[in-house]
């Protein structure tokens, strides 16, 4: 009689893992047969870290209510906080960008936000945006209100005293020639825009700022710039300083005392204190550049010194609240002066990251600012004497991955822009997830590609920026520089800020690094041997026209910032055939050698290519040795259409696969599946998408991803984890995305469908903190989420199980739709919906003697989604019609642990009642992580003596 109880209990408290895709209105972009609503049960989880941020391109602070503040994440979105940065949410990421410039609160009302997206820099990892949007509910909810070909907006000025008026600098595409740049002024709240300054079609506005005692008072920056893989110019006859005194009907150039060479970028600033006194930093061309002021509005201009930083990067200034005399720089250490102009001075950075970008000074206290750099948030209350960083904000932009063989947890690794490489485990046994203490430094800079000893997981390779090469132990933290460099009378090397690195498939003691040439070491990295020439076409960029002409080397920054031309940038070898190494370059080259370097082939000309496109990745197939991948990216030439091919005969002729990718995103990797060869992945400017059909079909990947660059994927095989580097919001991983290899048209003739269950790991979490979650260490103690502890069942539903009432409801929105009159429900039918009990999914866990060890119900919906059997027996405790959170310092209501051993899973429907059976019996196993000092001698009598209390219980 108890063990019959026992089967008939239902629990009330489901275990599951959360399905919801991310929060966005939007519909699929691309058109194709699968949905990817169908796949939203595959979430993607988010493991930071938050270790040291990423880079923030501007920050806007509540006047009213200075603990309320908006983050400008140059590549992670818009971030709001109301607790003075104790929690940030990430409240942009269903747009249609992830890369932003500035944002603005409405001085006339702090509920209207404005966000101009495409980072308001130069730099060689800057991305684009598709213009201004604007929130009137505080960041809830955003519209895009045009400007969408300028790319990247410099900064939004709301006018004081009425908000139908906004000015808008556009700084214009920094790829291309032509898009929306220049002043952009809008009277309708930004319903539309008139252009009310324009240079010419290289040429934006950089910078508006408005004098507070009069708004129709703007002065404007205007830099020329372009950028291209090969190099920077960062000005030319179009740049300068404009003012209006008419809001912008007419506009006169300021030049009077202002240098009389080619400028690039200015940065300006009007002091609060007395706004006749404007402040200008300038770059210009034979060292004609520096701070400049004017105490007449404009008319004239003094040089104070000849300090400047680099417009590429820096360039904006910040006047001091209540001291006419004192400027701040934003510059990579820091700076202010105290006279003026005079003398600038560091300001003081004492255990804090460099690389500044914009700062806040609390008008009622001076001393106190929140600085915005490549390494996150810092706040100060004491005049930069001590620093505060913000711990919370998991904005860092990887550029490369890689991932380690360790058990029973692997480890990732990346390297960043300007935040070192890092490494950590994707998942740890604490119960309050992963957090920033587990992540450490393997080698400082800007990072790069990573390898891994796949047998050895304490030896770490690692690279920061032109080919520094280290091979770190991770057991001692023993960093050796093993960069390869030319010998005597050999030419230099050149090496691009991110060089390819691989460890061979065939022999894990032997490396190919590449500069212009291609490197083997069988040691480890201890010697190297060349094993190829220049495998670039070598091309004079000194020769190439930017901006419809070759420019002297006079021009402002010209090639600064920017990674010689000529080098490889992507490398692979064949796992099924030594020696076969692909590599790509940067000015469009693919070479193929098939006996290590005794020679090569050189393929330049690719089917829809344009000439000279950047080789961004090559993978060779692991299912066919004439089988290899390459994506393709012309961004930076504002071509910013997706390339994959594919090729069948070891890169002679290939094939173009990127099917229905959107026109707009450029792609950056490519994966393939070790066990299916149709199953694809690809990382592109926004987002990761699949293919099953060997690249004919692509559907995107969205659930708990938010819109953001995929630059680099990798496969953890073990696991059958697919581990993600985003550019600005680190690491995400889709634990165990098997269902996709076997996910088929077949599949959606079933009602229903459970996927192959992966072995499940039994272990009980540890709460070093003490307790539940954070403990007791405050919310901006930083955690990453661990995946659910127990056996994961991935299955399919293809059809939504409706209630009579919904039903009846979407009967009568057609009727709607069409005018009809719509019918009302009998006394027999409404009172049919009251007494109707809701469907659910049941799914029945047995052990391998067919006994009923737990029922999980679960929601009806269809697609593809997830539940988890924790390992327990059903809760003993008694059946409560409503469960509330459990605290930090409770736990979940639980029957006893089940054993390590064989088990099964089968899934049934309810529909008001009647339960019928959709999926027998699957196996599968619980297998036990050995990670106690004294394990239970035997599990069978301990589990049988709680089951003597337990079933007591239920008695």
């Amino acid at each position: 009689m108890r063990k019959y109880l026992a089967t008939l209990i239902i629990p009330f408290l489901m275990v599951s893992v959360d399905v919801q895709a991310q929060k966005s209105k939007k519909t699929d972009k691309i058109k194709g047969k699968y949905s990817s609503a169908t796949f939203s049960g595959l979430k993607l989880r988010s493991i930071g870290p938050a270790l040291t941020s990423g880079r923030i391109a501007d920050i806007a602070v509540n006047p009213n209510k200075t603990s309320e503040y908006y983050v400008a994440v140059a590549s992670g979105g818009v971030w709001k906080t109301s607790n003075s940065g104790n929690t940030y949410t990430p409240i942009f990421d269903g747009q249609g960008s992830y890369s932003i410039g500035c944002v603005t609160i409405d001085p006339n009302n702090p509920h209207i936000v404005w966000v101009g997206t495409g980072e308001n820099n130069n730099q060689r990892s800057v991305a684009y945006g598709d213009g201004v949007y604007k929130s009137e509910d505080g960041g809830k909810s955003w519209k895009n209100m045009g400007l969408k070909t300028s790319e990247h907006i410099g900064n939004i000025i709301v006018k004081p005293g009425n908000s139908q008026v906004i000015y808008v600098a556009a700084m214009g595409p920094l790829w291309k020639a032509g898009g929306e740049r220049g002043v952009y002024k809008s009277n309708d709240g930004g319903k539309t825009w008139k252009r009310v300054l324009h240079i010419n079609e290289h040429t934006g506005a950089t910078e508006l700022i408005m004098d507070p005692r009069n708004s129709d008072v703007l002065y404007a920056s205007f830099q020329q710039r372009r950028r291209h893989v090969f190099t920077y110019i960062g000005g030319g006859p179009g740049s300068g300083i404009h003012k209006t005194t008419d809001g912008g009907k007419t506009w006169t150039k300021l030049s009077k005392g202002l240098p009389s060479v080619e400028v690039g970028r200015i940065g300006l600033a009007i002091s609060p204190v007395n706004p006749d006194y404007i402040f200008a930093i300038i770059e210009a061309s034979d060292k004609k550049g520096g701070f400049y002021r004017s105490t007449n509005r404009g008319a004239s201009w003094d040089k104070m010194s000849d300090y400047s930083t680099s417009g590429n990067y820096y360039q904006e200034i910040i006047c001091d609240p209540k001291d006419v005399d004192k400027v701040f720089s934003m510059n990579t250490w820091l700076h202010h002066t105290e006279d003026g102009g005079k003398i600038f001075k560091k300001t003081g950075e004492k255990s804090k990251h460099v690389d500044n970008h914009t700062i806040w000074i609390d008008p009622s206290n001076t001393d106190h600012w929140l600085i915005g750099c490549d390494g996150g948030i810092y706040e100060t209350w004491d005049h930069a004497q001590n620093w505060q960083y913000k711990a919370n904000l998991p904005v860092t932009q990887f550029y490369k991955l890689a991932i380690d063989n360790a058990e029973p947890f692997y480890n990732v690794y990346g390297g960043t822009q300007d935040n070192n490489t890092q490494g950590g485990p994707s998942r740890t046994t604490n119960n309050s997830g992963i957090v920033n203490s587990d992540w450490y430094i393997t080698l400082g800079g800007d990072g790069f590609e990573a390898a891994i000893d796949p047998k050895d997981p304490n030896i770490v390779y690692s690279q920061a920026q032109y080919g520094w090469l280290a091979r770190y132990d991770k057991k001692s933290g023993e960093k050796l520089g093993i960069k390869p460099m030319p010998g005597k009378g050999e030419p230099g090397l050149r090496w691009n800020w991110d060089a390819p690195l691989i460890i061979s498939p065939h022999n894990n003691k032997r490396l190919y690094f590449a500069a212009n040439i291609l490197f083997r070491s069988d040691d480890r990295g201890s010697s190297w041997k060349a094993i190829s020439g220049d495998l670039s076409q070598q091309i004079d960029r000194n020769k190439l026209k930017v901006m419809g002409k070759v420019w002297s080397m006079d021009a402002v920054m010209k090639n600064k910032s920017t990674t010689i031309y000529g080098n490889c940038v992507a490398l692979d070898e064949s796992p099924l055939q030594e020696n076969l190494i692909y590599v790509g370059t940067d000015d469009g080259l693919i070479q193929i050698t098939d006996n290590a370097g005794g020679s090569w082939s050189k393929v330049a000309k690719f089917p829809g290519i344009p000439l000279n496109t950047y080789v961004n990745d090559i993978v060779a197939s692991q299912h066919n040795a004439n089988v290899v991948y390459a994506t393709f990216n012309n961004h930076k030439k504002g071509d910013f259409k997706p390339y994959i091919l594919k090729s069948s005969d070891k890169g002679k002729s290939w094939t173009a696969i990127q099917g229905n990718l959107p026109d707009r995103g450029s792609v950056y990797a490519i994966a393939e599946d070790h066990v299916n060869s149709k199953l694809l992945f690809a990382g592109t400017e926004f987002g990761l998408f699949f293919s099953i059909s060997g690249g004919n079909e692509w559907t995107q990947l969205k659930s708990g991803l938010p819109i953001i660059a995929v630059r680099d994927i990798e496969i953890q095989k073990r696991e059958n984890d697919l581990v993600l580097g985003t550019f600005g919001r680190g690491f995400y991983i889709l634990d165990d995305y098997s269902s996709l290899r076997t996910y088929s048209d077949d599949l959606m003739k079933k009602s229903a469908h459970i996927f192959p269950i992966k072995d499940a790991l039994m272990y009980i979490d540890s709460r070093p903190l003490g307790n539940r979650g954070k403990s007791s260490q405050g919310e901006s103690f930083y955690t990453a989420e661990n995946p659910p502890i127990g056996a994961v069942f991935t299955f399919l539903m293809t059809d939504t199980l409706r209630t009579l009432k919904e039903i009846r409801q979407k009967k009568e929105a057609k009727l709607k739709k069409a005018d009809s009159p719509i019918p009302f429900p009998s006394a027999a039918d409404i009172r049919a919906e009251d007494n109707e009990e809701k469907p659910y999914l049941l799914f029945t866990v047995r052990d391998d003697k067919n006994n009923v060890v737990r029922k999980i119900k679960s929601e009806t919906k269809n697609g593809i989604k997830r539940v988890v059997w924790d390992f327990r027996y059903t809760a003993a405790t008694p059946i409560k019609l409503k469960e509330g959170k459990v605290s930090r310092y409770g736990e979940p209501a639980s029957g006893p642990l089940a054993l390590p051993g064989n088990y099964s899973v089968s899934l049934a429907k309810s529909v008001n009642g009647v339960i019928t059976e959709l999926v027998g019996s699957q196996k599968f196993k619980c297998v036990k992580l050995n990670n106690t000092t004294l394990p239970a001698k035997d599990n069978a009598e301990l589990l049988k003596a709680e089951m003597e209390t337990y079933l007591n219980l239920l008695d």
